[in-house]
């Protein structure tokens, strides 16, 4: 089901509604404060880099699912893993849609938390239409295929952040392993010529001198 919902300027994290959830569960204040770090962690690398336009991160036995319209706003919800993410990402676009054209205009220029709290109204009459996966007009939805969902990428909340510097990391000191390998064996094959040298050499010398008297008394 649909747990919660929340919308946010792209270019700085700052919240323009939130659907007022009556479900008091702890976990919620987790995932809230997940999804505001979320949109900091957006906002921080933006413009640079833009966000990926439908996203889902999972976390714990929810997944977050958000997308950005043309306007630069986000839409995120979170649901139960079991929810059907097409589902989770139509839910969506019918927000992104209605809120667009009422607030189009105005989301570059407000500067409070929360300006548009009165689109919590729509929020809450969407979500309930999306609660039960099970009913006819949801199952049509399921099976349209002009509903289908594509071009989603997928990510662990834990693996948000580091993924790619243990990656760098595990590269650095394979590379490094490599090297010391390399000069390792450069130093054993020395060695063990010197080691030849030393063993032979006394008998090469005394080889030596006996051919020369030899030659001399021919």
């Amino acid at each position: 089901m649909v747990k919660l919902t929340l919308i946010a300027r792209v270019r700085d994290g700052l919240p323009l509604a939130e659907g007022l959830d009556t479900d008091k569960e702890h976990d919620m204040f987790t995932y809230k404060s997940q999804a505001k770090a979320i949109f900091k962690k957006i906002a921080s690398n933006y413009p640079s880099q833009k966000p990926a336009p439908r996203v889902s991160i999972e976390s714990g036995s929810c997944v977050f699912h958000y997308i950005v319209d043309s306007n630069n706003v986000m839409y995120m919800t979170l649901t139960d893993k079991q929810y059907p993410r097409k589902l989770a990402y139509q839910y969506l676009d019918e927000l992104a849609k209605e809120f667009s054209s009422l607030y189009a205009g105005q989301v570059d220029s407000v500067t409070r938390p929360y300006a548009f709290i009165k689109f919590d109204t729509f929020i809450q009459k969407t979500k309930k239409v999306y609660l039960d996966t099970r009913t006819q007009r949801n199952i049509e939805r399921l099976n349209a295929d002009l509903a289908e969902v594509h071009s989603i990428m997928t990510k662990n909340i834990q693996d948000v952040l580091g993924q790619g510097e243990r990656l760098d990391r595990m590269t650095e000191m394979s590379n490094m392993l490599s090297q010391d390998a390399k000069q390792l064996a450069v130093k054993a094959k020395g060695l063990y010529h010197q080691a030849l040298v030393k063993k032979y050499l006394p008998w090469v010398v005394v080889i030596g001198i006996v051919l020369l008297v030899m030659i001399i008394r021919w």
